[in-house]
């Protein structure tokens, strides 16, 4: 029996997330919920999926633009057995209490506060704490990235102490609002920024300070990680395990011509629907060791990272697989994921 799936919120995150639960076999898209009229509405008809508005006149509002509407988020939410809740910066948790009424299960966005769910979650990090929970919180963009990394040599080598410097970008393609800008913007001027503080909620007792610094692109965020680990490594211990672990991917600037992000989003228009790049992209040759010490750089396509945790943030809440390198397998073989672009 497949998993009934709805998804509160049709943009940057929902859209995408509706589009990979319809390619998972063992769920299925019962709709989305979209309050704005505009092009995506058409593109959601065309690819077939069922509308929802938030509220009553939400939905006269879209009847009277001649959108076809199947009901509200409350006829939406008694058809399913999760929802994800994607929608903007805080509006998941004014939702809890009505999804709690409806008793499904909730998977909410890294923009909610963690008390919104039972847990912050990422897939290589906490799956197996997942297993169960009423609602789970999908940690933001770079937190992701940050967590990807961490866990993954933490599996191997005990991870001590973290130092990160964040890049961020100042705004994703389609929001011109908050463009142009002509500076590098301390975000925020104090340390640490809230990103080790969302890290920590999901490894509490990691020694981790992170900084951020606001750049005028578009593309990615571009991360330089420090990680000091117990013991000492060697080089080739670090690529290999980057190598081997799911959802990162290493790219080889001397092979590739690839230096920045304009590189990896080319090849990603080359290659894939939307130039979306879930897996984490450490760049190779920028991997230095020093004895115990490990410094990289990383970069993190913002609109699509988290694509892959909410799908098995759904597998894990209901028990549907037990096993969190199972799910990421089936999650990853569905969604195209690789270790090189080219």
């Amino acid at each position: 029996m497949k998993i009934r799936v709805g998804v509160n919120g049709y943009g940057t995150i929902g859209k995408r997330v509706a589009l990979a639960v319809m390619k998972q076999d063992d769920m299925e898209l019962v709709g989305v919920v979209k309050k704005s009229y505009d092009y995506s509405l058409y593109q959601a008809k065309a690819l077939g999926l069922k509308i929802f508005a938030p509220k009553e006149e939400d939905y006269k509002l879209l009847e009277s633009k001649g959108v076809r509407v199947e009901g509200t988020l409350k006829d939406l939410l008694g058809k399913v057995d999760v929802i994800v809740d994607a929608t903007p910066e805080g509006v998941g948790l004014q939702y809890k209490s009505l999804y709690e009424t409806f008793k499904v299960r909730q998977v909410y966005q890294g923009g909610e506060k963690p008390e919104v769910a039972d847990l912050s979650f990422n897939s290589l990090c906490n799956y197996n704490e997942a297993i169960g929970k009423r609602s789970v919180r999908v940690v933001s963009c770079n937190t992701t990235g940050l967590l990807r990394i961490i866990c993954a040599i933490n599996r191997h080598f005990e991870v001590n102490k973290v130092r990160a410097v964040i890049v961020r970008r100042a705004a994703d393609p389609k929001e011109v609002k908050r463009g142009p800008i002509n500076s590098v913007e301390l975000n925020p001027p104090k340390i640490p920024s809230h990103h080790a503080i969302d890290v920590k909620t999901v490894i509490p007792n990691l020694d981790i300070i992170t900084v951020a610094v606001v750049v005028p692109t578009t593309l990615m965020h571009v991360h330089h990680v420090t990680l000091r680990l117990s013991k000492s490594v060697t080089r080739e211990d670090i690529v290999s395990i980057l190598d081997s672990t799911p959802r990162i991917m290493l790219v080889n600037s001397d092979k590739s011509g690839i230096t920045g992000t304009a590189g990896i989003i080319e090849a990603a228009r080359d290659l894939r629907l939307r130039y979306d790049v879930p897996e984490l992209v450490v760049f190779e040759d920028s991997i230095y060791v020093d004895n115990n010490e490990v410094m990289l750089f990383q970069a993190i396509h913002q609109e699509s990272i988290v694509t892959p945790e909410n799908i098995d943030a759904i597998r894990a809440i209901t028990g549907l697989e037990k096993d969190p390198l199972n799910s990421i397998d089936k999650t990853d073989s569905s969604l195209g994921l690789t270790k090189r672009l080219w």
